[in-house]
């Protein structure tokens, strides 16, 4: 008797694989999901947002990988939610690949007096979603991003977690080179235009794992001297509700000093 196979629920939850599990594994994997949530007859007007974002995204990251062999693009990840959005899309979009290397190229650019918790989720999650991360604690991004293509010289492109509300994110567009004075790459940004709820509303629909400091209220992450729960968030007793709480975007850095 056969027995059918198993068909990816969007629900189910898209937890950090086991390290055993091939990068092509682990982008079906995630590609099944993916594709089961766009599939979802959504219940709601948020949901079928995210959809439409997550097309648009998918679009954004497939014009990439047309434009920029897989070695000369990499990820700028730091563990936050709005990159992570980018990193699921990003080996979803990487299931049909012609040839996939261990590990992807990504940088870690350290803020200043990094959380613990930030650092291990980033160590933890780069581990098991099969990222080559270069780890780099330099005074601006400027610096840190030129001794980065100073070390892997062949990247040409880099996906950036940069959304609209973010400082500088205004005008940007897709794609982006560096502006003058900077080491020259294309910025691409696949998630530009989404919303901070609809960020929380993918990340919680598709159930991944994410830095636990979100759930203690803090709702953008720096480093441990500008950054502390959102003050929007605060409960009476002290404590503080949870990021997805949060429904107003021009709110989600009431919590950053810079």
């Amino acid at each position: 008797m056969t027995t059918a196979a198993h068909v990816p629920s969007a629900t189910e939850e898209i937890h950090q694989p086991d390290a055993a599990t091939s990068l092509r594994a682990l982008c079906a994997q995630i590609h099944a999901r993916i594709e089961a949530f766009l599939q979802e007859d959504v219940e709601t007007e948020k949901l079928r947002r995210v959809q439409a974002q997550t097309r648009i995204s998918l679009g954004v990251i497939s014009e990439a990988l047309q434009r920029y062999s897989l070695p000369s693009l990499s990820l700028s990840y730091n563990g936050g939610k709005d990159c992570l959005v980018l990193l699921v899309l990003y080996l979803a979009a990487l299931h049909t690949h012609p040839t996939l290397p261990p590990t992807l190229e990504s940088i870690y650019i350290v803020p200043p007096h990094p959380f613990p918790a930030v650092d291990a989720f980033v160590a933890a999650s780069s581990h098991h979603y099969h990222l080559a991360l270069t780890t780099l604690v330099r005074a601006s991004m400027r610096a840190a991003f030129a001794d980065y293509l100073a070390l892997q010289p062949h990247i040409q492109a880099i996906f950036v977690g940069t959304r609209r509300t973010d400082p500088h994110g205004a005008l940007l567009t897709h794609f982006d080179p560096t502006d003058h004075g900077w080491p020259p790459f294309m910025r691409v940004h696949p998630v530009i235009d989404w919303r901070y709820d609809e960020v929380w509303e993918f990340l919680r629909h598709l159930r991944v794992d994410y830095c636990s400091l979100y759930d203690e209220g803090y709702t953008s992450l720096g480093g441990t001297t500008d950054t502390r729960p959102n003050p929007a968030l605060g409960l009476a007793d002290g404590g503080f509700r949870p990021a997805f709480e949060l429904e107003r975007d021009e709110e989600e850095r009431l919590g950053r000093e810079r």
